[in-house]
């Protein structure tokens, strides 16, 4: 019998077959095609399988998901956009498989609360800061997803900083102010001529003084958002991850001052913001977590 964890992001997919225990055997990693995204997962799965008898697969996905229909629509996936039937799919591969479909940053909250920086904590939030920004809600030590399983994308709260249209259709969200693309849109607009996030980082770090501003203006519309998520689901730890919060000080110090800034209620005031310790494996992880639950 085999379970499987599969991870479908906009920038690359895995998939690994799940130990009993909800530990991963060795993943296999492609880049997420613009073209032929399904026939790409179905590879994986089925290199994963290695021709065992399939009983389980835990879903992670790019967002938003409708978690009870099993369906996708990530607005980082094109392909995907106008809705996919991910859960259906996996179920043609493996017809006796039950399937369990979660969002990526829900998934990557849970095996933070399991293996990572949030383990011993019964409730918490998870942020993935990278291309876009996502986020879940581990409450009692279970995902809460909410009505559709969307529950805690922070991404797409509104920052004060942010004025420009969302990927979403609506204008100002955390993800069009603190994503790395968002930070180098707005340091490149201000003078700066590097490429990327880690470029952006660096600069930072070395003191450029528009990309510390940009950095400063991430952090800053990061931790407002992070102490609004607090206060409404009264939790009191936050586990930051993704590629781009590994940007340092620069990043990290701003987020924190803000969110202390507005957590002032009683009930807020141990709010810790801590890095996540399972970086890129984190999604995968709480996949495979789903795969084997009760």
């Amino acid at each position: 019998m085999v379970a499987l964890a599969l991870d479908v992001g906009g920038t690359k997919m895995a998939a690994a077959r799940v130990r009993a225990d909800g530990t991963l055997d060795t993943p296999r990693t492609v880049p997420t095609p613009v073209h032929g995204v399904w026939a790409a997962c179905a590879q994986l799965l089925r290199q994963a399988a290695a021709g065992g008898e399939v009983t389980a697969v835990g879903i992670a996905s790019a967002g938003p998901v409708d978690a009870g229909a099993g369906s996708v629509a990530p607005i980082n996936i094109g392909e995907w956009a106008r809705g996919f039937d991910l859960a259906d799919a996996v179920r043609g591969l493996f017809p006796r498989a039950r399937v369990r479909l979660a969002v990526d940053g829900a998934a990557a909250a849970l095996a933070e609360h399991r293996l990572g920086a949030g383990r011993g904590a019964d409730d918490l939030v998870g942020v993935v800061v990278s291309t876009g920004i996502g986020g879940g809600l581990v409450l009692g030590g279970r995902i809460a997803g909410g009505r559709t399983g969307n529950a805690g994308h922070i991404g797409h709260m509104v920052s004060s900083a942010g004025a420009d249209p969302c990927a979403c259709g609506g204008v100002g969200c955390v993800e069009t102010v603190a994503s790395g693309p968002a930070a180098v849109r707005w340091a490149r607009a201000h003078g700066w001529s590097g490429a990327d996030g880690a470029a952006l980082a660096r600069d930072a770090g070395a003191g450029d003084p528009v990309a510390v501003a940009a950095l400063e203006r991430a952090g800053t519309a990061l931790g407002e958002v992070i102490a609004s998520a607090a206060a409404l689901v009264d939790v009191d730890l936050v586990v930051v991850g993704g590629g781009f919060a590994q940007a340092g000080a620069s990043l990290w110090q701003p987020m924190r001052t803000a969110a202390s800034r507005h957590a002032r209620l009683p009930f807020l005031s141990g709010l810790r913001l801590v890095p996540a310790r399972l970086a890129a494996t984190g999604t995968l992880a709480g996949a495979g977590f789903l795969a084997v639950a009760d």
